[in-house]
């Protein structure tokens, strides 16, 4: 477990996670409930509430996690399923706005020209992708809330084959 736990750290951060982001998201995906306060990550992971905090507050702005109060009206951190669709959709969506600044270059360096081809097959690549991306997510939703067990081969949703 805990050379799968740290394999899974390590991919996370080569997708660009900050380490402790990493190791907080890997500690939540490997816990049967997906939530846990941020008492227990602290002590799971033996470093101090501020360390979880700002790694928390990191996930939330990726829209890697979200915070609810239980019953004891304490904050829960928790990854669940439709969590990692909206973090995909938010990744394209952040590609908006990179779009819209390469077509005002476009605008401004004059359209047409040698120095305005750059912005916009950016701009067109980027709002190709980012379109690209929202449709596969919107069509792989539903592999999100399907039990692994009650899907044979032949009902499977089309996606890339289990290695």
């Amino acid at each position: 477990m805990a050379e799968h736990e740290e394999t899974l750290t390590t991919v996370l951060m080569g997708s660009g996670l900050p380490k402790m982001a990493a190791r907080v998201l890997t500690c939540l995906f490997t816990t049967d409930a997906g939530s846990l306060t941020a008492s227990q990550l602290a002590q799971r992971l033996k470093v101090s509430p501020a360390s979880i905090s700002k790694a928390i507050a990191f996930l939330q702005s990726q829209s890697l996690v979200r915070r609810e109060r239980d019953e004891r009206r304490r904050d829960r951190h928790i990854v669940d399923d439709e969590l990692f669709y909206q973090a995909t959709i938010a990744s394209a969506r952040s590609n908006d706005q990179l779009v819209e600044t390469a077509r005002q270059g476009v605008a401004i360096l004059g359209p047409r020209t040698p120095a305005a081809t750059r912005p916009e097959n950016i701009a067109r690549f980027l709002d190709f992708i980012s379109d690209s991306i929202t449709r596969a997510a919107e069509q792989a939703r539903q592999v999100l809330h399907t039990n692994p067990e009650t899907i044979s081969n032949d009902t499977a949703p089309p996606g890339p084959p289990h290695r």
